[in-house]
């Protein structure tokens, strides 16, 4: 027994390739008892073995449920493993990252679940977009018990801590989901007391959570006006006093197409009420300060794309699989921030050029010509 007991320290005690020795015997036994144990794998990779959403290194996620929501939209379950905080903000989003042929996708989506640990899942809904690759998939594609990887809840776009009295809710589109989280976490605490609720849509059979919110209309407190607009026409800021003539009380959260939320902006800016407008934006328009274009270099993965000056920095690095931080996507957080480190980039929000040395937002950047990033 002490033969073996011998053999196994002098095993410990052996050199590693690429490890220094260290002078001390029993610091060097216990170096190698943990290299070895976890070469060539890593801790989080015996964790993954044991459990795949236990992980030391990053947040996963399952797909528990994939629940239809309209023909082109789902709401998806996930329960999120070791790390996940729920005390997010009702309105906030979150990032998901999934692996299809090879590489990881990600995007942000709105959590629609009031923040509550005791029922340890999360939810999301994702509309189909025709240039979207990502939420197609997870519409159509995605099965329960898919592991996905997750980025820890962000976002300004909530509810104030206690709410307002009186609420207005203006939305369009998938702009409703955001929304639909705040109504959620109301109806589960009861603070549901004067809201006002204009949601847009195409027709009937696409307003998402239709159910849902007739279900709202049914309790004291909620009122609710559809406006389909392939019969009413686009909803117009200066239809409010129509609807809701008291909207002017009202603090006011909208999200939906940009068009609709520049309009509001513009209209409640002229009616003295900017600083009560809270806006979430889905997108960003790439067209008016879009750069030109050029060759994206990513000095320490040792990667590079060619993209047009349509494409982000962000997009470009996860074109060629660099692992790129992010958050929002919309240049509110600072998760995505990057060194440019030669060339130029120009902000598609504002057509501001940023020089070499500088640290921008790589979600809503675009290379103006050829550039470099320390990434």
């Amino acid at each position: 027994m002490a033969m073996k007991f011998k053999d196994l320290a002098r095993w410990l005690e052996e050199p590693i390739e690429g490890v220094p020795a260290l002078e001390n015997r029993r610091l060097n036994a216990v170096r190698g008892f943990f290299a070895r144990l976890t070469t060539p794998l890593i801790p989080d990779d015996y964790l993954h073995l044991v459990n795949p959403l236990w992980s030391a290194r990053e947040l996963r996620g399952r797909v528990v449920e994939v629940r239809p929501e309209t023909a082109d939209s789902a709401t998806l379950v996930i329960k999120p493993g070791w790390g996940f905080r729920f005390d997010y903000q009702p309105g906030q989003f979150v990032g998901i990252g999934l692996h299809i042929n090879g590489r990881w996708h990600w995007r942000s989506y709105s959590l629609i679940s009031p923040p509550a640990r005791d029922e340890g899942v999360i939810s999301i809904a994702v509309k189909a977009m025709p240039e979207g690759f990502l939420s197609t998939h997870l519409v159509g594609g995605v099965k329960p018990g898919t592991i996905v990887r997750l980025a820890a809840p962000q976002g300004d776009f909530t509810l104030t801590e206690p709410p307002p009295e009186k609420i207005l809710f203006v939305t369009a589109g998938s702009g409703i989901t955001p929304v639909v989280g705040m109504l959620r976490t109301l109806a589960r605490r009861d603070e549901i007391a004067d809201i006002a609720h204009i949601h847009s849509a195409r027709r009937s059979d696409d307003i998402m959570f239709r159910a849902e919110l007739s279900g709202y209309e049914e309790r004291a407190g909620y009122q609710l006006h559809l406006q389909l607009t392939t019969e009413d026409g686009k909803f117009m800021p200066e239809m409010l006093d129509e609807h809701f003539p008291d909207w002017r009380e009202r603090e006011v959260w909208a999200c939906g197409p940009q068009a609709l939320l520049d309009n509001l902006e513009v209209y409640m800016e002229e009616q003295g009420r900017a600083g009560h407008l809270h806006v979430e934006r889905f997108t960003i328009n790439r067209t008016a300060n879009a750069g030109e274009g050029g060759t994206v270099k990513f000095r320490r993965s040792g990667k590079a794309v060619e993209v047009d000056g349509a494409t982000t920095v962000l997009e470009a690095g996860e074109k060629v699989g660099v692992r790129m931080p992010f958050g929002c996507r919309m240049g509110i957080c600072h998760t995505c921030v990057a060194e440019l480190s030669e060339g130029f980039v120009r902000d598609l929000r504002s057509g501001r050029e940023s020089n070499p040395g500088e640290r921008v937002k790589t979600c809503v950047n675009t290379p103006a010509g050829n550039c470099t990033f320390e990434l």
